[in-house]
């Protein structure tokens, strides 16, 4: 369930009825007005998780009086904010927009992973195998095409078959958590091994902004770091997204976002 500004109808009711419930003041409208809005970011504070505005799953879990230890926090994107020297209103739109809302699979507490084929045949070739005994044999798990992806948890069934073939190559072959990060990018980032990579991305939705930070801080990533403290969303999207990026308005939706939590940190100061 998400729910967010705007919305109407028996899903917004239900928000409501729950936020009454848990004690905020709030009248059953089926309406995601401004004063649900307000309930929310409210909830949210008071419990710890990122002030958005927004009632996805994790607002729903809080509203039931758990908050798991493994979810983002406002703390940690303040964090991130001070060790990349951006605003905070900047991270903030950047994990609106570029991250997938969760980090972990509700069905059974692991990262989000989406594993990548055409990696794995090049991850492969670095770790001295050839790639194409397993590709005649597995295409949907190794191939220099894209594809074969079967989403959220039948991610690790495929992932589960590459490991069978080289466990290194297969972890590297995956994008990690909230924000996509490849699991290939482990040296550079600072880890000791793929496998310490790999449970950092799996005890915290924190840690998984950790990589991000790591990421966008890299000496090869400078422009990308230059285009976040600027706002040149543009700039940014690009770098992060690729070429395509205008297709999916990543910019635009980022210089929205930002001019939302901008304004917001203007009327709470």
């Amino acid at each position: 369930m998400i729910a967010k500004p705007g919305d109407m109808g028996e899903t917004v009711a239900l928000l409501q009825r729950r936020l009454a419930r848990a004690g905020y003041p709030v009248t059953e409208t089926h309406i995601y007005d401004r004063v649900t809005e307000n309930a929310v970011k409210a909830l949210q504070a008071a419990t710890g998780l990122v002030v958005d505005g927004i009632a996805g799953p994790k607002t729903m879990t809080a509203l039931s009086g758990i908050v798991p230890a493994h979810f983002l926090t406002a703390a940690d994107l303040v964090k991130a904010a001070g060790t990349l020297g951006v605003q905070l209103a900047a991270v903030r739109a950047v994990n609106e927009v570029e991250s997938r809302g969760h980090g972990m699979l509700p069905e059974n507490g692991k990262p989000v992973i989406l594993f990548e084929r055409h990696v794995f045949w090049k991850q492969l070739q670095a770790h001295g195998i050839d790639p194409a005994p397993a590709a005649a044999k597995w295409p949907s798990i190794v191939s220099q095409e894209r594809g074969g992806y079967r989403g959220g948890a039948a991610e690790y069934q495929r992932l589960a078959s590459a490991i069978m073939i080289d466990r290194a190559a297969a972890l590297e072959s995956c994008s990690w958590g909230l924000f996509q990060i490849m699991g290939y990018h482990w040296k550079a980032l600072g880890y000791d091994s793929v496998d310490q990579f790999v449970e950092c991305m799996e005890a915290s939705e924190g840690e998984q902004l950790e990589a991000f930070v790591r990421f966008v801080a890299l000496e090869d990533n400078k422009t990308l770091l230059a285009a976040l403290k600027a706002r040149k969303w543009s700039a940014f999207a690009r770098g992060y997204n690729g070429p395509a990026y205008a297709e999916n308005l990543y910019d635009v939706k980022l210089a929205r976002a930002y001019s939302k939590y901008a304004e917001a940190d203007k009327v709470a100061a």
